[in-house]
């Protein structure tokens, strides 16, 4: 599992704002939080994050380079 983190993070920061974007967010960071140990917040990302969650790892991306915020 933390090979899929450390891929995640090691990720150009192009890649990860695309990985960002609606539909797309709410399976590649939900992994990525079921990967980090947090997995009811993954489940719920993945549940819910294509709808209303993206814009949280969004402006993370954007601010922090990578998502922080819940992670």
């Amino acid at each position: 599992m933390q090979d899929i983190v450390k891929a995640f993070d090691n990720l150009p920061w192009i890649l990860k704002l695309v990985l960002a974007l609606p539909f797309i967010d709410g399976i590649a960071y939900g992994i990525y939080r079921i990967a980090k140990g947090r997995i009811i917040l993954g489940v719920i990302w993945i549940l819910a994050g294509w709808a209303i969650l993206w814009i949280i790892d969004l402006i993370s991306v954007i601010v922090y380079g990578k998502v922080q915020i819940l992670a």
